[in-house]
């Protein structure tokens, strides 16, 4: 029997983190700091117009919910002018590191969590509204969100997860009819734009900065008290909270972090600011901020113009920097264990899951059944090539696996057909000679296959993306919505569902990207603003 749908504002909340830890109660939003706590009760800010603008059937569906009318008590609760008599909102305290640095406390600065429903599997999720007014986090900023990073976030989290990619979830898009004041790329050109709140979702946004604040500043009794709730909650199938549960906890943390990543290096996804306090403790994708997609395929690429000085979270960086970032976290978990050095070895175990896994995602990718050593040189010299040859990779990997049946047939004229439209460069120019030598080795191994060609298509089809969420994409979409018309952004949002079939009369969401979008601000590289 399928679950009754239920209205938004009659449904049930339920509120462990509230209930379980410690909080500051005094509903002072002026920025603070606020030792001792896990968390400040807070409150939205009611906005002048809430409506909905965008809504995830899937995510709602999930967890139970009936889509609410355009104006009206849903839309109020999506974006902050209602809380129901369940719902105990707050605000998260953490810390983190910042592009390498120790920042302090940091906190929910425009986001803030309504309390948790639970799914149609049973399984708690938190609601949580980024834009929706200040809190004690917010610092000098006003705690708000302009529509342009919301329409990012709603559909970079949906599109993430079609892709199966760990992530973070959006339930919804709503305007608020006001306002706010944005300095995009912090030049010195603050402008006022559209607002607008986005309801996302994971079973917890607790990351690794939320244990480091509590170690930095002595609070072990805090954090043991986060832990053992995480553990209990979260990760239950390790056992009642100890130290020993604290060192087997931190293993399946780096576990699923490398997963994440792995993940993210397969499809060319660049998360852009991987700071500790972006970092979920469930090893999700979360917090979308300056992201992008290589077009062209670089290692260096950073979309966080933030990060063009020491291109820190640059693609090829992202590995590295998620082995830098668990470093951190077994830092702040060490006064929780007998031996802090017990979490060393396990950091070894991070690197050995991330080659692991990546290599069967592209193994996956390049349909072949088997991985074996001698194909570990054949996946090493494919980024080079991709790199001289500036291959767009999302085209690279979808024409490779349209490609097969003539690749197997020794047909030469395919090989140029596949670069011409995957790669940035002049077609038959010299930068495509190693990626075109690469492709010949590829065909030779290819044909060791057993699998019928059809088979081995059908796979690789089902593996490479055909729609990504490109920046140029979510760019005009955003300047559409501005404009009044909702059209490109719910045409974008139901491509993103189905990203690796074919699907006729949208081939222009396909394409590489423009030569305006270049340098076009929003549809390359974006700021933390953004």
């Amino acid at each position: 029997m399928p679950h009754p749908l239920q209205s938004l504002e009659s449904a049930a909340f339920q509120n462990s983190f509230v209930d379980t830890l410690r909080g500051d109660a005094s509903l002072d939003n002026s920025p603070r700091q606020v030792p001792g706590y896990h968390y400040s009760r807070t409150a939205p800010t009611p906005v002048a117009d809430p409506h909905l603008l965008a809504w995830s059937e899937e995510m709602a569906a999930f967890l139970g919910l009936a889509k609410p009318a355009e104006r009206g008590p849903g839309a109020a609760v999506l974006a902050g002018n209602l809380v129901t008599e369940t719902m105990k909102p707050f605000a998260a305290r953490y810390g983190g590191h910042q592009f390498g640095n120790w920042a302090g406390q940091l906190g929910d600065g425009r986001a803030m969590s309504l309390g948790e429903l639970t799914a149609t599997d049973g399984t708690p999720w938190e609601l949580q509204l980024k834009g929706a007014g200040p809190t004690p986090y917010s610092r000098r900023a006003d705690g708000r969100a302009v529509l342009r990073s919301s329409v990012r976030e709603f559909l970079c989290s949906e599109a993430m997860y079609h892709l199966g990619v760990p992530t973070t979830r959006a339930l919804s898009l709503a305007a608020t009819g006001d306002q706010v004041v944005r300095d995009m790329f912090y030049d010195g050109n603050a402008r006022p734009e559209p607002g607008a709140v986005v309801a996302r979702v994971a079973p917890t946004f607790v990351r690794f900065g939320s244990f480091q604040l509590l170690a930095a500043l002595g609070e072990i009794d805090n954090l043991q008290a986060l832990a053992d709730y995480v553990i209990t909650r979260y990760f239950p199938e390790l056992g009642a909270p100890s130290p020993e549960v604290y060192v087997r906890w931190f293993a399946e943390i780096s576990r699923r972090t490398a997963v994440m990543v792995a993940h993210w290096q397969s499809v060319g996804f660049v998360h852009g600011v991987l700071n500790t306090d972006n970092m979920s403790i469930l090893g999700l994708t979360i917090d979308y901020g300056p992201y992008g997609w290589l077009e062209p395929y670089d290692p260096d690429w950073t979309p966080n113009t933030t990060d063009f000085g020491g291109r820190r979270y640059a693609f090829g960086q992202q590995p590295r920097i998620g082995l830098w970032n668990l470093m951190a976290l077994a830092q702040a978990l060490g006064p929780l264990l007998f031996d802090p050095q017990a979490l060393r070895p396990l950091l070894d175990e991070y690197a050995a899951t991330f080659n692991a896994t990546y290599r069967q995602l592209m193994a996956r990718k390049l349909g072949l059944a088997t991985f074996a050593a001698p194909d570990h040189a054949l996946l090493e010299a494919l980024p080079a090539a991709l790199q001289t040859a500036e291959a767009d990779m999302t085209l690279f990997f979808r024409g490779l696996s349209e490609a097969v049946p003539a690749l197997l047939q020794e047909d030469d004229d395919a090989l140029d057909t596949l670069l011409a439209a995957a790669c940035y460069t002049e077609p038959g120019s010299a930068a495509h000679v190693p990626l075109r030598a690469w492709l010949v080795q590829y065909a030779g191994r290819l044909r060791q296959e057993t699998a019928a060609p059809e088979a081995i298509q059908e796979g690789m089809l089902a593996v490479n993306p055909k729609y990504v969420l490109r920046n140029y994409l979510a760019q005009q979409a955003i300047e559409a919505v501005e404009a009044g018309d909702l059209a490109p952004l719910h045409r974008l949002q139901q491509v993103l569902k189905t990203p690796f079939t074919e699907q006729p009369g949208h081939d222009d969401l396909a394409a590489k990207r423009p030569e305006w979008a270049r340098t076009k601000p929003g549809s390359a590289t974006l700021s933390c603003s953004s």
